[in-house]
């Protein structure tokens, strides 16, 4: 989502803080481990994440099963992960896992009397050695008052109660039971299962006590051939149209875009449509060409402005699919496809794109259920102008929303349920911003990106400043989160931070121009992209900025043997995000060496 609006309302489920995760809280520190969420009109959920831990290990650590002869990545996560917790292996199964060419990851959930915990999780990852290189975990051991684990509340009459709290319809996605960890240490029983309204885009994943019926947390999964495009290259439609030949890579599609649906905006990976999504673009001549020639002079409503969006958000939603596969965003790390080819994952989940949704104006949002459910872009009009804009033509708009599907998916392996708290949803802000940046480079330079700026016939954009090299264009560091509650701001300054990153790897290592196509090679441009991507697996459920740096530092050296150790620490610490940074206040300081 691009925009937030500030709501004030009553709160439905208090988490008192009288033991266990025990208040005072200052306010920026809940940010790690609660988020305030508005699941109806006037009225609010304050969600609440145990917090998580981070640890990397460099060239790798050993585990308990490291002189076995034959490695089982899921028995060895299973040890590591209970000798470092202090649980027995009995508390702990494998939720799923992914076998990569750097790293493989194992994403556990602790569990009692067979029964998964929703906010007790961790990941550990492996080195090509077998050696464990990061472990992320916000397991809790001495839990008290553990609520019994037969349910007294009937499941219909828990999605009744979440139908009614939420204001919506259950989905009939398969509800599951789960234990959830509260603020004071206790542990609900809870049915979980998923509300939609169709009118207004809300999507959750309700947990209901299964013992009093009431709604006690929420998911929330929404964020804020040839064709006639605007290269992805480029930010703005003014820029100019292209006719673009044959833009699909079959390394990342190997049937092109069109082979679910060939002369429509159909295809495997994504289906763009007004109203319905039978409602697509039909190709203006065969085969497959979609040239829509699209008049800004008229309402971005008529007929061929309509073909335009559906057409132009095909293409970069497409285009986005195969740069991020091409970096480690596949199947097996539970990507948006309808047919995963037998390469692991769950499928029948390409990307749904409604333009000129009639449910909002003036935003965006992508919606991210887990892997083998389809992720949902809606994008909207917008009102600043007259005739009205539409952001289905402007790229980054669409950049944006699609990466809150990487990184939702990536982020917990493929749960969803993973950048919930504040602190998180504002990285998944700024990453959604930093990766419409990446895209956007054509060459070494690294000049300061507005986002934003044609939706609403502004040259400043939608962010309050640039993002920027420049401390005097944009002072933001992550000290400034100290006085940030909302997760846009709170995303800004990781995006800025990002960019910084950005410029100080190509200021290093220097540009490939071939970079969206070619993973390989050490350019500063793909060095950036492999990172970005590489930590997402890393980092634990609910990252803070500390997590998610620690997780650059080590995913530089899984790759690339931590040959970029000092020209990382020295971007992050440049902002703030320096070796004693710590509860948001900014350190400068890098390592001994660096």
């Amino acid at each position: 989502m691009l925009f937030n609006k500030f709501l004030t309302s009553v709160l439905l489920a208090v988490m008192c803080a009288s033991s266990g995760f025990a208040a005072p809280w200052p306010t920026s520190l809940k940010h790690a481990t609660h988020r305030t969420r508005e699941v109806r009109s006037g009225v609010t959920i304050e969600t609440f994440h145990p917090p998580s831990t981070f640890e990397t290990f460099g060239e790798g650590a050993d585990h308990p099963l490291s002189a076995r002869a034959e490695f089982s990545l899921k028995d060895s996560a299973r040890a590591f992960a209970a000798s470092h917790a202090g649980l027995d292996e009995s508390q702990i199964e494998v939720r799923v896992d992914s076998i990569g060419e750097f790293a493989s990851h194992a994403f556990l959930r602790q569990t009692q009397d067979g029964i998964p915990f929703a906010n007790a999780v961790a990941n550990v990852a492996f080195n090509k050695d077998n050696k464990v290189v990061s472990f992320g975990s916000s397991f809790v051991k001495n839990l008290s008052k553990i609520a019994p684990s037969q349910p007294t509340v009937s499941l219909e009459d828990a999605i009744a109660s979440a139908e009614k709290t939420l204001n919506g319809k259950f989905n009939e996605h398969p509800a599951t039971l789960e234990f959830l960890v509260r603020q004071d240490g206790s542990v609900s029983l809870t049915h979980v299962v998923q509300i939609q309204n169709d009118e207004t885009g809300a999507w959750v994943e309700a947990f209901v006590d299964a013992h009093s019926g009431e709604v006690v947390s929420v998911t929330d999964f929404v964020t804020d051939a040839s064709y006639r495009a605007l290269p992805i290259t480029e930010e703005i439609l003014t820029q100019g149209f292209q006719t673009i030949t044959d833009p699909q890579d079959t390394t990342a599609s190997p049937l092109g875009w069109h082979n679910t649906g060939s002369g429509t905006t159909t295809g495997n990976n994504v289906v763009t449509f007004k109203g319905t999504t039978s409602a697509t673009t039909v190709q203006s001549s065969a085969t497959d060409n979609f040239i829509y020639v699209q008049d800004p002079a008229q309402s971005p409503t008529v007929s061929v402005n309509v073909n335009a969006a559906r057409t132009n958000t095909f293409y970069i939603v497409n285009s986005v699919h195969d740069i991020t596969y091409k970096y480690g965003f596949t199947e097996a790390t539970f990507n948006f496809q309808q047919n995963n080819f037998g390469k692991g994952g769950v499928g029948n989940d390409r990307v749904t794109v409604s333009v000129q949704d009639s449910a909002g104006t003036n935003n965006a949002d992508f919606a991210t259920p887990p892997d083998g459910q389809s992720g949902r872009m809606r994008m909207f009009l917008w009102t600043f102008t007259s005739p009205q804009r539409d952001g289905a033509l402007e790229n980054d708009i669409v950049v944006h929303e699609n990466t809150h599907g990487v990184t939702n998916r990536m982020t917990g392996g493929g749960s969803g349920r993973c950048l919930q708290t504040t602190e998180s949803g504002g990285m998944g802000e700024g990453w959604s911003d930093a990766m419409a940046d990446w895209t956007e480079k054509t060459s070494s330079a690294v000049p300061d990106y507005v986002l934003g700026q044609y939706v609403i016939n502004d040259p400043a954009g939608i962010r309050s400043h640039p993002y920027s090299t420049s401390s005097a264009v944009n002072p933001l560091t992550y000290g400034s989160l100290s006085t940030l509650t909302e997760v846009h701001d709170i995303g800004e300054v990781w995006a800025n931070i990002l960019h910084n990153v950005y410029a100080a790897l190509v200021g290093a290592h220097g540009f490939s121009t071939t970079a969206r196509t070619d993973p390989s090679g050490t350019a500063g441009n793909v060095v950036h992209l492999h990172l970005f991507l590489d930590a997402l697996l890393l980092q634990p459920c609910n990252p803070t900025f500390l997590n998610a740096r620690d997780a650059w530092i080590q995913a530089d050296q899984n790759r690339f043997g931590g040959a970029n150790r000092c020209t990382l620490w020295n971007a992050f610490a440049s902002r703030g995000l320096g070796v004693n940074a710590a509860s948001h206040r900014n350190d400068f300081t890098v390592p001994t060496g660096c």
